[in-house]
């Protein structure tokens, strides 16, 4: 345990200008607030703020910081309330403990709703200040390094969470190290077994590599002298956890992997990279494919490098990596490397400018777009795990995007309009399918079509979360005007039934009364059969009679039944009749067992079939889609292997029914009839049912000559303004 002393040593080796008193008092303070309390492993419960705040003295963090890393669990713990951490310490650390206590009983691997609230609030909780997230990550960090105190089913869960989201947010905020040994703990104790089989082959590849790794180490400093360049050069090792990921991720064996150990070439100077890789490239072959320069094009989360992979000696493959020390320490502790001292102050305006603070910034944006809580962990956990490729557009804007990603994401990033009006892509300045996955260096053209809507297909190919909170909300966007238009209508004849003049205006002015915000609102519950069109009169005209409303609706309902009767296009028979003693043409079926369709939605050449035999009634035959057959998927014996025998001499017609959900209006049976007779089509049935006042879903059992005359029916009864919506039954 670090003692008070240490940790005030701690922060004035890079500090030597920082408030000993204010920290000494934040320890009295946390001290006698946490009291006698222990932690798991027996220890005094202020052992855990102090390691945490020691933590971030190799940040160089601020004494804001460190403070309220020892103040971190008062609130949440002890009797200690933030007014009188405010009254003590300062608005400023206040607001720091404050955030941290809103997100410390974080459980993001709860149910999936509650995990993404939850993640939201430890978003939130961090944009105002990435102070909170430092703090938060470096809690955990000693959390984990002291979890073999806890329970091992406990010892799971917090494994699992921190491989699942605080690893990948490390590394998102460019704090590889953090990252690194987050990983490493998570990995050993969420799966060990897989741990020790990898740890155990790192060994021996270490023992048997130690000569070239020595040699190589040793020729590189050599090459870069012999040019007047300066350089650390280290070696350096992946890690467990990258290495099972890579394993799993492209399904190969440990021997296959190239770039387990390489080296790292730190250089006083930017020009100096470029310098070493000439050195390095007219020194030995580089290996096509595995060179990157990120000092060019920096990653999102601001890590710049060259990285370049060659054939060393003995045929080794050696992957290098190139920077300057400022690139490096960006790269070790990412947005910490912002906030260090200098010149006696932190540089919390360069954390605020990084690519990482942007990231988390965008990702904070997700939050105004409506989405539900499911979606935007989907969202963030997309953003988090994935690497990244970099392509162009042909003005040479350059786009970063996740490994994996589609032109449709390409798209998005340009712009949502982009997105949501493209139809087409150039690729290098060739066509391709605009689900075509990108590569890195890719000129991108994207051809837009005014009024196009995406389709909602595209939400299962794309890669990034602002691509699919796009495309969904577009989708719902489309859905709701066709509800609007369609609302609209009914509200338009209500009014006319009503002898009622309508108006936008008039509808806007009544928004009040029917408890909605906008008129595509009271238009689009209309349409959905959410709101009756006569609460919407009544709303505009206060004055209008009930009495008045029911008897037009009476009246038009005997009108329309009048019309209904007076079609000469009707052709009714008798229900069941096609199931008579006639022979049903179809082949598979032996012996006098007598044949019938399936009683709801029957079949029709052209549907797939299966026979079910029912002993005592004889066979009934079903379309493969019926839902009805899931009832016999435990009596395999009852099922028979039939299909369609037709004799185009004898055309028979076939049972089929469907559901119409239509606008009540006068007329409305007579024109669905009209359409079917039209079509050389029989009614056998007709049932009514009203699910509002507004609408009329009617159900029609029909004789037709097979799927594609039902097709065409069904496409004849969609075309009709008044007609929400056409479906078959499979039942």
């Amino acid at each position: 345990m670090i003692r008070q002393y240490e940790l005030v040593e701690l922060v004035k080796r890079y500090n030597p200008h920082a408030d000993e008193a204010l920290l000494n008092r934040a320890y009295v303070y946390a001290m006698r607030a946490h009291g006698a309390q222990k932690r798991a492993s027996g220890d005094p419960y202020i052992s855990h703020p102090l390691e945490v705040a020691a933590i971030l003295t190799k940040l160089r963090l601020d004494d804001a910081t460190i403070i309220a890393a020892i103040l971190h669990d008062t609130i949440e713990d002890t009797a200690a309330t933030r007014d009188e951490i405010e009254k003590l310490f300062g608005q400023q650390i206040a607001t720091l403990v404050d955030g941290l206590t809103k997100i410390k009983k974080l459980d993001l691997v709860s149910k999936k709703a509650a995990q993404a609230e939850n993640l939201r609030k430890l978003l939130l909780a961090i944009a105002d200040d990435v102070r909170v997230l430092l703090v938060k990550l470096a809690d955990r960090l000693h959390n984990m390094r002291t979890l073999h105190h806890v329970p091992p089913e406990k010892r799971a869960r917090i494994a699992e969470e921190t491989l699942d989201i605080y690893a990948p947010l490390a590394g998102r905020m460019g704090m590889q190290e953090m990252r690194d040994e987050l990983e490493d703990i998570g990995f050993r104790n969420l799966m060990p077994e897989a741990y020790a089989m990898v740890t155990k082959r790192l060994e021996e590849l270490r023992s048997g590599s130690k000569e070239i790794i020595a040699r190589i180490e040793s020729d590189l400093h050599d090459r870069l002298a012999a040019q007047g360049i300066s350089a650390e050069i280290d070696g350096r090792e992946k890690q467990p956890y990258s290495i099972w990921k890579k394993m799993e991720r492209k399904s190969v064996s440990f021997e296959q992997l190239s770039d387990i150990f390489g080296f790292r070439i730190i250089v006083p100077a930017l020009a100096d990279c470029y310098r070493v890789l000439g050195v390095i490239h007219t020194t030995w072959a580089s290996v096509p494919g595995r060179f990157k320069d990120y000092i060019s094009t920096p990653k999102q989360n601001d890590y710049r490098s060259i990285h370049t992979t060659v054939i060393g000696p003995g045929q080794q493959r050696v992957e290098l990596q190139i920077r300057t020390r400022k690139m490096h320490d960006i790269a070790e502790y990412g947005i910490a490397a912002h906030a260090i001292y200098k010149d006696g102050g932190p540089g919390q305006d360069g954390a605020r400018d990084s690519r990482a603070y942007q990231w988390l910034r965008r990702t904070i944006e997700l939050l105004a777009e409506g989405d539900s809580p499911e979606e935007f962990l989907e969202h963030t956990k997309l953003e988090l795990f994935h690497d990244q490729v970099f392509c162009f557009t042909p003005k040479g804007r350059l786009i970063a995007l996740p490994r994996g990603a589609t032109l449709i994401d390409f798209a998005y990033a340009v712009h949502t309009d982009v997105g949501d009006t493209a139809v087409a892509a150039k690729v290098n300045g060739r066509s391709a399918p605009v689900i075509s996955e990108l590569h890195n260096g890719d000129e991108v053209e994207i051809v837009c079509a005014e009024g196009q809507v995406p389709p909602a297909a595209w939400e299962a190919v794309v890669a990034t979360g602002k691509a699919r909170a796009a495309i969904r909300r577009a989708t719902r966007a489309a859905v709701r005007k066709q509800y609007s238009g369609l609302g609209r209508q009914i509200v338009e004849r209500a009014f006319v039934r009503a002898n009622k003049p309508f108006s936008m205006d008039n509808l806007k002015a009544a928004l009040p009364r029917l408890a909605r915000q906008h008129v595509d609102d009271v238009l689009a519950a209309v349409g959905r059969g959410e709101m009756f069109s006569g609460d919407v009169v009544k709303a505009v005209h206060p004055d209008f009679k009930e009495e008045q409303a029911a008897g037009a609706e009476a009246d038009e309902r005997e009108k329309g039944w009048f019309e209904l009767k007076k079609a000469e296009s009707l052709k009714f028979r008798v229900p069941g009749q096609v199931n008579g003693e006639a022979a049903i043409p179809i082949r598979g079926l032996g012996g006098d067992l007598p044949v019938h369709f399936a009683p709801h939605g029957g079949a029709v050449p052209g549907d797939r079939i299966v026979g079910i035999l029912t002993p005592g009634e004889g066979i009934t035959i079903y379309p493969i889609q019926s839902e009805a057959l899931s009832n016999f998927e435990d009596h395999p014996e009852r099922w028979l292997d039939v299909r369609w025998d037709l004799d185009e001499a004898r055309r028979s017609r076939f049972p089929a029914q469907i559901i119409v959900s239509a606008i009540n209006e006068p007329g409305i049976f007579a024109e669905l009839a009209r359409i079917i007779g039209e079509a050389d089509a029989n009614i056998d049935n007709i049932i009514m049912h009203a699910p509002s006042p507004d609408f009329r879903e009617i159900v029609f059992d029909l004789e037709v000559w097979d799927l594609k005359h039902l097709n065409a029916i069904i496409g004849g009864i969609k075309a009709k303004s008044v007609v929400s919506s056409v479906k078959r039954v499979n039942d």
